[in-house]
């Protein structure tokens, strides 16, 4: 398998971080593909794991099988459109608060959503 990190030039810094604590075995594209070579890469792709974003719609509409983060936002506002996705989150009492920044300054609502709990719901949706 292959792992590709997407995103606007803003996730740049994200993405090289990614890469690092997974040792250097991903394909950076974060800020290199315009928005319908994103969607081709897409659409080749057997499984996806994104963050409540315009790709994870864009992966929902294809209907490709999809691991939807959501820290500050509500699924149930903004949900996956297709019947192929679970969501990774947690319950926390403070989430959704639906701001960029972390108005309590922890982020918990990313910070403890461990790659474990997203790669359980990955295992889900290949097995």
């Amino acid at each position: 398998w292959q792992v590709w990190l997407m995103g606007s030039e803003n996730d740049i810094g994200v993405c090289q971080l990614i890469n690092h604590q997974c040792n250097g075995v991903c394909r950076e594209l974060a800020g290199t593909t315009s928005l319908p070579q994103a969607i081709d890469l897409i659409s080749c792709a057997s499984l996806v794991v994104s963050n409540d974003s315009g790709l994870m719609h864009i992966a929902a509409a294809l209907q490709k099988p999809l691991v939807a983060i959501y820290g500050s936002t509500d699924p149930g506002h903004t949900p996956p459109l297709s019947g192929n996705h679970l969501i990774a989150r947690l319950d926390l009492e403070c989430s959704p608060c639906f701001k960029r920044e972390c108005p309590l300054e922890h982020l918990n609502c990313l910070r403890q959503l461990t790659a474990d709990l997203v790669l359980a719901q990955a295992a889900k949706l290949v097995s």
